[in-house]
């Protein structure tokens, strides 16, 4: 299972450790990645989805996940959430 959020594409990071001698060892910084079920308006259902925390945090303040998926870009979300994102723009299409 790859550690990159479904909806905002954020994956690991790379830095270093600095010790106080400030010796420097590589090291990666991963996202606070959590699997969420999430409940779609337009669709009826919900959806598991494994999103980072502050991407949780986005869909809570934009309004659902209806509404995240309308303003999101394509080129960030993953296959899985871009089918969802298309499948939810056909169901208000035609409601």
């Amino acid at each position: 299972m790859s550690r990159v959020c479904e909806l905002t594409g954020k994956g690991p990071m790379t830095g270093n450790n600095v010790s106080h001698a400030n010796n420097k060892t590589k090291r990666r910084f991963l996202p606070n990645l959590n699997d969420v079920s999430l409940v779609s308006e337009a669709l009826g259902r919900s959806i598991k989805l494994r999103i980072s925390a502050s991407a949780l945090r986005t869909v809570d303040h934009r309004g659902g996940l209806d509404k995240f998926l309308a303003k999101a870009k394509d080129d960030e979300l993953s296959l899985k959430a871009l089918k969802l994102k298309k499948e939810i723009m056909k169901a208000q299409a035609t409601a």
